[in-house]
């Protein structure tokens, strides 16, 4: 299972950018689809997740202003960011719970820089 996560750049504050992560390979099934952020010198964290039957989830500091959405069909989870801010700049990558050849596992995408700044 392979992860590709594309959309991350330049954007100035209050603005908008919309990341996206398709999974390709060999997947029987997937379960959860999350982003997760890690921003300079600090640890990765949990933005919003989804869950196969589309539950959301999500930290406060992104409620209001982050959506998540999937594709069951194509295996791609987007993550629809407004009104961004500085401390939203991140490198933002995409996991998944995914079955492929073998057992149940995690699976990460190669990460995509989010600059907020003006």
């Amino acid at each position: 299972v392979q992860l590709q996560a594309s959309g991350g750049g330049l954007v100035q504050p209050g603005g908008s950018l919309r990341l996206s992560c398709a999974a390709s390979g060999t997947i029987f099934g997937i379960n959860d689809m999350d982003w997760y952020r890690q921003a300079p010198g600090k640890q990765r964290e949990f933005v919003a997740g989804i869950t196969r039957n589309g539950r959301t989830s999500s930290v406060d500091a992104v409620k209001g202003r982050f959506t998540i959405s999937r594709d069951n069909a194509k295996n791609t989870v987007d993550l629809r960011m407004n009104a961004l801010k500085p401390e939203d700049t991140a490198v933002y990558y995409c996991h998944v719970e995914a079955l492929g050849v073998g057992s149940w596992r995690d699976y990460w995408g190669q990460g995509t820089l989010v600059t907020v700044s003006s």
